[in-house]
């Protein structure tokens, strides 16, 4: 193979349009995908891409910018109405994490284009709003001296981040479920292909990869909430750990989570056995939220709920 002349080498650098991105992950860019590596993926703006997918994605897009927009300012408003960081019960701890769903969300829709998903993502996150605000709405006020705390603000905050993010992974989670047995009946002849909008969502492989990178995200800071929880334990009560219910049953989480991204990672699970772990992992989390903290006493019985 002749080298390149000293010239020629200036000249390809100097006409090669730098603004591209290199993307090695056929399974959630396909389009761009030749087989053959890495290959050149133009970097459109935001707002480009929402405009050229068309007039039902702009519309959507928008509603989704405004509803997130107001439901910041109400969780903003909320603490400024407190004096503290507003998740104290677990009415402020719901709005707080479906908030952080939200816009983390808004931020995989962007980053990998998948419209789709907003209707089961965004239709998940305002389910559950509705269901904080229809039926464990808890009026501002004081927190209870236990919680009184700088911690509050790092524990709690660290474990809404992560539970709203290991919101979004479950919900893509049962996506990949719903797209991998529409995948499996379309290939055994029970049902047509082009069907609906399931087929319009992203394919399972696409899904599967979109839930792991989720799940990647969120655990670290889950782990990091459960380690400020100890720390904030032994001020507070003497003891780094006492099996306190609440204590249990996030540690019972993060293990389910770590054997997830384990299998995941190690034992190269895929497909439906690994996302059954993961959303085994999420029930865990919720069993511990709506049913631990509220319905079994404990040094961590601060729901607020009645």
């Amino acid at each position: 193979m002749a080298l390149l002349k000293r010239e020629e080498w200036q000249g390809f650098v100097r006409d090669v349009d730098w603004s591209y991105s290199y993307v090695d992950d056929e399974a959630v860019y396909p389009e761009w995908h030749s087989g053959t590596g890495k290959v050149p993926a133009p970097r459109v703006g935001a707002m480009k891409a929402i405009w050229e997918a068309g007039p039902w994605v702009r519309v959507a897009a928008a509603f989704s910018a405004l509803g997130m927009v107001a439901h910041l300012v109400a969780v903003v408003t909320r603490g400024l109405a407190v004096d503290r960081a507003p998740w104290g019960n677990m009415y402020e701890f719901i709005t707080a994490l479906t908030c952080v769903a939200a816009i983390f969300f808004g931020y995989i829709v962007v980053r990998y284009r998948a419209w789709t998903l907003g209707v089961f993502v965004m239709g998940a996150v305002v389910l559950a709003l509705g269901l904080a605000e229809t039926l464990i709405y808890t009026p501002a006020g004081p927190l209870v001296p236990a919680l009184q705390s700088y911690w509050l603000s790092i524990h709690v905050t660290a474990m809404t981040l992560a539970t709203g993010i290991f919101f979004v992974a479950a919900v893509l989670g049962i996506m990949y479920l719903v797209a991998e047995r529409y995948r499996a009946r379309v290939a055994a002849g029970k049902s047509q292909p082009g069907n609906g909008l399931i087929a319009r969502i992203p394919s399972p492989a696409q899904l599967d990869k979109l839930t792991y990178r989720t799940v990647v995200f969120g655990f670290p800071v889950w782990t990091f909430g459960v380690i400020a929880g100890a720390i904030w334990a032994d001020q507070a009560w003497g003891r780094y750990w006492g099996w306190d219910p609440v204590e249990t049953w996030a540690f019972i989480t993060w293990v389910i989570y770590a054997a997830y991204l384990h299998a995941r990672a190690t034992a190269g699970w895929r497909g439906a056995r690994a996302h059954y772990i993961q959303l085994f992992g999420f029930a865990s989390l919720i069993t511990n939220m709506l049913v631990v903290q509220v319905f079994i006493t404990g040094m961590h019985s601060y729901a607020g709920v009645s």
